[in-house]
């Protein structure tokens, strides 16, 4: 069974998904194009988690996240995944090491789409990742919210 539920955020209206056991999705608003999740509104403990976790974070009382994660990808997205995670609050990586990172230096560009697909922004942090000359590159969520979201770090990007 899939839960969902919405909450208000600094950046924008945020749709999670739970299937239980873990987080398996966040999204931001504007919904267009974007049904809800099949599965039942409410809450689980899962999202219960994800709200106090997400709203202390934009509060500026959390810099990690512990929820339980359950993203829904390849194994090589997921090692992608995981590798974001290990990118610390208030620090950025480029695409090109983040390639390094997993041991697939030359997997730049599949690294990137990975990325791009990350179906839980900001817990798992793809917003970190800039391009290799510091500049903000693409975000899921836009340009802007990703700017938001450095800036709540501390980052200071190009």
């Amino acid at each position: 069974m899939t839960y969902w539920t919405t909450m208000d955020s600094p950046v924008g209206g945020l749709r999670l998904a739970s299937d239980g056991r873990g987080l398996i999705g966040l999204s931001m608003e504007p919904w267009t194009g974007v049904s809800a999740p099949a599965g039942e509104p409410g809450v689980d403990a899962v999202l219960d988690q994800a709200v106090d976790e997400l709203t202390a974070y934009f509060d500026g009382r959390r810099q990690a996240f512990t929820i339980p994660r359950s993203p829904i990808g390849t194994a090589f997205q997921r090692t992608v995944w995981d590798a974001l995670v290990q990118v610390p609050y208030g620090e950025t990586v480029s695409y090109g090491e983040l390639a390094r990172r997993i041991g697939r230096p030359t997997a730049v560009r599949a690294v990137a789409r990975a990325n791009a697909t990350n179906p839980i922004g900001i817990v798992v942090p793809c917003h970190r990742v800039i391009g290799s000359n510091g500049t903000l590159t693409g975000y899921a969520g836009g340009l802007d919210r990703k700017h938001w979201l450095l800036a709540h770090e501390g980052v200071l990007v190009a």
